[in-house]
């Protein structure tokens, strides 16, 4: 079971990118998949989350800015960031819950998720 994201890069402020997962040895359909981040200094924290029936739960931070999509055909799921903000520099990590409570539960608590990426960073410059 293996996650890779890919996607993060350098932006201006203003600016958008996506953030790609994708999975193996697992099937997204049947689990949580989450992002998180975690910016030099700072613990890492909740970007959004996708139950098993799909949605988006996201943090207040980034609600009207980001989207997350599972891609079930794809065994992959994105993150669309627009309007970035320096604020949103930092590493960002897929992660999966390969046990929510419920079909259409995503936790945004770090500890629920079980198996995560290696991490991709992004950077907002002026």
């Amino acid at each position: 079971e293996q996650l890779v994201e890919s996607g993060g890069g350098l932006v201006q402020v203003g600016g958008s990118l996506t953030l790609s997962c994708v999975a193996s040895g697992l099937t997204v359909r049947n689990v949580a998949m989450a992002w998180f981040r975690q910016a030099p200094g700072q613990e890492r924290e909740f970007v959004a989350s996708s139950a098993r029936t799909g949605g988006g739960y996201y943090a207040d931070s980034v609600k009207g800015r980001f989207t997350i999509a599972k891609l079930n055909a794809r065994n992959m799921v994105l993150l669309q960031m627009n309007s970035l903000k320096p604020e949103d520099t930092a590493a960002y990590y897929c992660a999966v819950d390969t046990t929510p409570p419920g079909s259409g539960y995503a936790s945004v608590n770090a500890d629920d998720y079980d198996i995560w990426g290696q991490g991709t960073q992004v950077t907002v410059s002026f």
